[in-house]
């Protein structure tokens, strides 16, 4: 993907808010990691980019960015090239920060026509995306089935260093644990391609 990409002038960043750091994931701290990743991936960094850059590299104690700055250094990188914004785990962004964060990709949403986001959450924050991208998003509904999550135990097991701590009897157990139901669906908004 990253070859293809570069090739056609396509840039991709990723974030995954994490429950177990969410302390750490300030707005601030979330569109800054992503406007890393955008502008690694560009072949030349935008002069405006530079610019901004070297303004709070010269401030005493190197004062990074505020958000409004990072949003400008965002939509200036996205002028000439597709960008792709893909936010894991949305719901899990800390609740002080949620309005924010999602204000911030709506007017990145709003401001920049050459990205595109795409955003997962469980489906109790539905809500929150349809109002953040108003009638501009295509939803999807997530649903894991039993299989894949036993796909996946079997494979962490097998990936355990301390292969004394696991018996055939114990897996056995954790496996039958997993209910035939699995709740917990995801739903996944992007804006779609024919969007301005």
């Amino acid at each position: 993907m990253g070859d293809q990409a570069s090739e056609k002038n396509i840039v991709v960043a990723c974030f995954y808010f994490d429950f177990a750091a969410r302390k750490e994931h300030s707005p601030t701290a979330t569109l800054g990691a992503l406007l890393r990743q955008v502008v690694n991936g560009l072949a030349e960094i935008p002069e405006e980019v530079v610019e901004a850059y070297n303004r709070h590299k010269r401030v005493a104690g190197g004062r990074g960015p505020q958000l409004s700055e990072i949003l400008e250094m965002l939509q200036t990188a996205s002028t000439s090239r597709r960008i792709f914004i893909c936010v894991d785990a949305l719901d899990e962004c800390a609740v002080e920060h949620q309005q924010v964060v999602l204000e911030s990709l709506q007017e990145i949403s709003k401001k920049s026509p050459g990205t595109r986001l795409f955003l997962t959450a469980r489906s109790h924050f539905r809500n929150g995306i349809r109002v953040l991208l108003a009638g501009t998003a295509t939803f999807m509904d997530i649903k894991p089935n039993r299989r894949d999550i036993i796909t996946y135990i079997l494979a962490k097991l097998e990936d355990d260093t301390n292969k004394d701590a696991m018996n055939t009897s114990l897996k056995a157990d954790i496996l039958t644990k997993i209910p035939p139901s699995v709740s917990g669906m995801y739903v996944g908004a992007k804006t779609p391609e024919n969007s301005p």
